[in-house]
């Protein structure tokens, strides 16, 4: 029993030394890049209602846009350091930048306490079923989907720790251009 404690112990710690909570799938990393599948594919389309932020989230709302699409939970702590980050890039560009959180909690309860504890303004919804996540294949809680003007998936970043920002900020100002 106690090495089975440990091993769980010891594979959380790695997991939150990566910045993400969660699962990490075969050929994933902490950190951003074009690893991921969906990189240069078309976002898979959704429209969930939102739970905060708004009556709806969908990829629709980023038409023409650059778009971050943010699969994240409750329970994670680098969710929760993410989205002030998301909500000063919102702030900082407008109308030309849209970001959407799609929860892959088990039930939509406390995501708009998450909302209010975190100081977000831009729609969070609630993936019931994880039929959203089943099309995006997050590999981490959370994980981000850079999308292009033209509705491409451009940049994948999973997880989230301190200096992560300025990465994701640098892959969006480059896509606003």
């Amino acid at each position: 029993m106690f090495r089975f404690v440990k091993a769980i112990a010891i594979t959380a710690a790695a997991l939150f030394a990566l910045g993400g909570c969660g699962k990490m799938g075969p050929g994933s990393s902490a950190g951003g890049g074009g690893d991921h599948e969906l990189v240069g594919a078309q976002a898979p389309s959704f429209d969930l209602p939102a739970q905060a932020g708004g009556a709806k989230a969908s990829l629709a709302d980023g038409s023409g846009k650059v778009m971050i699409v943010d699969f994240w939970a409750t329970w994670c702590e680098p969710c929760e350091d993410s989205f002030p980050h998301y909500q000063k890039l919102v702030d900082k560009h407008g109308g030309d930048l849209v970001v959407v959180g799609v929860s892959e909690d088990d039930a939509p309860d406390g995501i708009a306490a998450f909302a209010k504890k975190t100081n977000v303004k831009f729609p969070l919804a609630w993936d019931e079923g994880k039929a959203v996540s089943a099309q995006y294949h997050p590999p981490s809680m959370p994980t981000c989907y850079l999308i292009d003007r033209s509705g491409l998936v451009k940049y994948v970043h999973v997880g989230f720790r301190k200096g992560d920002e300025a990465e994701i900020e640098a892959n969006v100002s480059s896509l606003l251009k």
